[in-house]
């Protein structure tokens, strides 16, 4: 398959997801190249054309080039696509800055604040590259096995150069694949961060039996509180009314191919969050955004007394029994305060 057009891109991170979004470029013929740091992913991916340990069962086209070679790949591409944990974010930037070249443009899939310091993604790459370098977040209602499966799947991709987020649109726009485009880099970054706590208190109430009136009431509520502290930090209301916010929302709360929903329904059966993480076997990233979404709201002044219910739970020792009758013996009021 020839490429479409000359743009050509680096996808750092061979995880699931960095695996089925280099996948997605490759199918959408784009030229592109994966690297990852685990050195039993690039073999499998080399020899057999599969990420066994994080996307197994899916081949990767045979337009897809894998790479072992961090700094060949960065210095080799214009646009640099980081599917990378939050918690290493920072340390990733710092890493490739060197090789970056001098019409580099930066996207992520990484989602959530930064614990350390309550910045998003975004805040983070100005603060390691500078402002002048275009930057992009790529996120939406999406679980890798289903886009690594070639199914219709739809995107936001958010840029603080209409330019850059138009070309990579075009890249990884398909027959089964759109990519919309949003100017709003802080609300998009915001819906990433908080859906992944509320699918931990959705998992959590659906393990205790609470059924599906409960799971709806979460998911409404969670979106007024997503929407209240992106509003602060300077979002688009609308924006969480799109794919990277009630979208994303709805499906990492609702379907248990979510890492997050899956922590709540087994925190509910009474095990510990190392055991669950271990069986997991990839980042819950829900788990460092309850703290880290604590940390930003308390500074804001915002409530949100469904993430803190979560955060109390996961780090104040909270049981689940108490952490379900905080959120429901509180006072009703203006639905829309």
């Amino acid at each position: 398959m020839s490429s479409k057009h000359t743009q050509t891109i680096a996808v750092i991170g061979a995880g699931s997801w960095g695996t089925a979004l280099a996948i997605q470029l490759a199918r959408a013929g784009t030229d592109a190249c994966l690297w990852g740091m685990e050195p039993e992913v690039i073999d499998s991916l080399t020899t057999d054309r599969v990420n066994h340990r994080f996307l197994p069962g899916i081949r990767v086209p045979k337009n897809l080039r894998i790479s072992a070679d961090l700094e060949e790949n960065i210095g080799a591409h214009r646009d640099i696509l980081l599917v990378v944990p939050s918690h290493v974010f920072r340390l990733v930037l710092q890493q490739i800055k060197p090789w970056l070249r001098s019409d580099a443009r930066i996207a992520w899939a990484t989602k959530g604040f930064e614990l350390s310091t309550g910045k998003l993604a975004h805040e983070v790459a100005e603060e390691v590259l500078g402002t002048s370098i275009p930057l992009a977040v790529v996120s939406g209602p999406t679980f890798a096995t289903e886009v690594g499966n070639g199914l219709p799947t739809a995107m936001t991709i958010a840029a603080t150069d209409e330019v850059f987020a138009d070309d990579l649109s075009r890249a990884f726009t398909s027959k089964t694949f759109k990519a919309y485009t949003s100017d709003d880099i802080i609300g998009v970054e915001v819906g990433g961060a908080i859906k992944n706590v509320l699918a931990i208190a959705t998992g959590l109430s659906d393990g205790m039996g609470y059924g599906a009136n409960t799971r709806v009431l979460l998911i409404t509520r969670g979106l007024r509180e997503l929407s209240r502290l992106g509003i602060a930090l300077g979002a688009k209301e609308s924006t969480f009314m799109g794919l990277s916010g009630m979208g994303d929302l709805v499906l990492t709360c609702t379907d248990n191919q979510s890492r997050n929903r899956r922590m709540g329904l087994a925190l509910a059966k009474g095990r510990s969050m190392e055991d669950i993480s271990e069986e997991i076997g990839q980042v819950v990233e829900g788990v460092k955004a309850a703290k880290a979404v604590h940390g930003v709201a308390q500074a804001m002044g915002v409530k949100m007394p469904i993430c803190e219910a979560v955060y109390k739970l996961l780090y104040e020792g909270m049981s689940t029994d108490d952490a379900a009758e905080s959120l429901m013996s509180r006072p009703s009021g203006d639905e829309f305060n």
